[in-house]
């Protein structure tokens, strides 16, 4: 059995390391069969996009040996040797604009010397654009692997001069179009996708793989994938499970698997995660967030008003996996490049009175691990539940929903709304609904906001066991007002055929207080 290792992105130390590899060399083929090719591929961190530029490495240098029993041995190429620039962005200091600047000419130094050329030290892109030259006048077309190119953005995304930052990669990237005569491949990576009229507007030669079908799986693992190459993992992970096979095979797809590239593609696997569950001796938790979700991410969410409930039952068009401008930064965009939100289906819906169809685009989160890992951290963002006590109360929360107290599941609430600290709270009501769908959410409840009737709209449906309870929330206002909404409009006549008790409940917040100040449940008998 070969080893495992969630650590290791070198493609030549995972094969001489006897680490299980698990073939994308097809892909890999198909990329390079073009005489020149330039692409651009946007993946999750932590999703194996090092290891493809890896595996790109290694072709190009000609190390042939490395690749014996993979499908791109067999495949008619020339394995010519061609010098390669590895950009390389992780880890790098990119505080500031001098330290980015810094970072890209020692990247560039070390790429020089590892070539063996003399690279005299001045500007960046100047640096840049004399050593492709070099390279090619010694040796040929030359191979540039860009990896992480966003990182310089996303570390000072929070900055007022960002787009100081945007202006200055602009510059040193426009280095690849620049010398795009003198490259054999040129290959680029990264988290996010910026809108071409800015970074990438002089790189408009790129191929854009992202969604290309042809490559939905080249990262992460389908499901055939997993069961084939980890037969032996899977076999020693079951000893410990009081799973049957069948079971833990979906117990495993349930936690890790759900990544979906290209709306028709297969889902697959996040690798990382996968490695960490069976060095962890088939332990499911959270591998992949363990290193956390972006404060700034989640700040965005709580401050812009986001729909937090709408983002899975509200369907976005193409237009919205397009690139983004980082001066109109969406917080549904960031979830769904960044991985927290994945294709989940599409439907095409004809155009009334025309022959032409819409498609649109359903997302939600790949999979349990992601789902359970950003909740609980936007909680904790955004409340005093710390992780590490939430399951004591989401105990106590449960108990209360599921025998119907009422009032001790709004005390309980009361008491996170109380331990809040006060510079991070928001003063407006779509905060306060927002913490408290996510706790719902976090108690796997079925739970929907901002439910549509004939009459109205609902702000929030919490089903628990035999109970179904119908909320409307006001702020500064009370809850009498609240549940003389609820009856006046009839919100409880949606779910009488669910065939549950109903239970009313008109909540208020008040914003000086910052909590849930009054509430009033009735049971309906309509």
């Amino acid at each position: 059995m070969k080893d495992l290792t969630s650590s290791v992105y070198c493609f030549e130390d995972l094969i001489q390391g006897n680490f299980l590899y698990v073939d994308k060399t097809e892909s890999i083929w198909q990329l390079i069969r073009p005489a020149k090719a330039a692409y651009f591929l946007s993946r999750p961190r932590r999703f194996g996009k090092s290891l493809t530029l890896s595996t790109l490495k290694a072709v190009f240098e000609g190390k042939k040996e490395l690749f014996k029993g993979l499908a791109i041995n067999d495949k008619p190429y020339d394995w010519k040797k061609h010098p390669v620039i590895h950009l390389d962005m992780n880890g790098r200091d990119f505080s500031s604009e001098e330290k980015m600047e810094q970072s890209f000419r020692q990247i560039l130094m070390e790429q020089a010397e590892i070539n063996g050329v003399e690279l005299q030290e001045t500007t960046s892109d100047t640096m840049f654009h004399r050593l492709i030259k070099t390279l090619h006048d010694r040796d040929g077309d030359v191979v540039i692997l860009l990896d992480e190119y966003d990182k310089p953005i996303l570390n000072n995304i929070s900055k007022p001069n960002v787009s100081d930052f945007l202006s200055a990669l602009k510059v040193f990237y426009s280095v690849i179009k620049e010398k795009s005569g003198m490259l054999r491949l040129a290959f680029i990576t990264g988290v996010s996708k910026f809108c071409h009229v800015s970074l990438f507007s002089d790189l408009n030669n790129l191929t854009d793989i992202t969604m290309d079908a042809r490559y939905a799986t080249m990262l992460g693992y389908t499901q055939t994938e997993f069961e084939s190459n980890f037969r032996d993992q899977i076999e020693a992970a079951e000893k410990g499970q009081l799973h049957s096979h069948r079971d833990f095979l979906a117990e495993i797809k349930k936690w890790y698997d759900g990544f979906r590239f290209e709306e028709n593609s297969e889902t697959v696997y996040n690798p990382v995660s996968l490695a960490n569950f069976f060095e962890k001796g088939g332990k499911f938790n959270n591998y992949w967030f363990q290193t956390g979700t972006s404060t700034f991410l989640l700040e965005l969410i709580m401050k812009s008003k986001f729909n937090y409930s709408g983002m899975f039952t509200d369907p976005v068009s193409e237009s919205f996996f397009n690139a983004f401008e980082i001066t109109r930064l969406k917080p549904m965009v960031l979830l769904f490049q960044s991985g927290y939100l994945t294709i989940k289906k599409y439907v095409d819906e004809k155009i009334p009175y025309t022959d032409q169809t819409i498609r649109k685009y359903y997302l939600d989160f790949p999979n349990l691990e992601v789902e359970r890992s950003f909740n609980e951290q936007l909680l904790e963002y955004c409340t005093a539940i710390r992780s590490e006590s939430s399951p004591d109360f989401f105990g106590k929360l449960i108990t209360a929903v599921g025998s119907c107290d009422a009032d001790g599941f709004i005390k309980l609430i009361q008491s996170v709304f109380a331990g809040i600290p006060y510079p991070i709270q928001i003063k407006n009501e779509h905060y306060y609904q927002t913490v408290f769908y996510v706790i719902c959410d976090l108690l796997r409840l079925m739970v929907q906001a901002e439910i549509c009737t004939g009459n109205g709209r609902i702000d929030m449906m919490v089903a628990a066991g035999d109970w179904i309870y119908v909320i409307e929330f006001k702020l500064n206002k009370s809850a009498d007002q609240a549940m003389r909404q609820i009856e006046n409009k009839d919100y409880a006549v949606k779910f009488r055929k669910e065939g549950k008790r109903i239970m009313l409940l008109g909540v208020n917040f008040d914003s000086g207080a910052g909590n849930i100040t009054d509430w009033i449940k009735e049971e309906y008998c309509g």
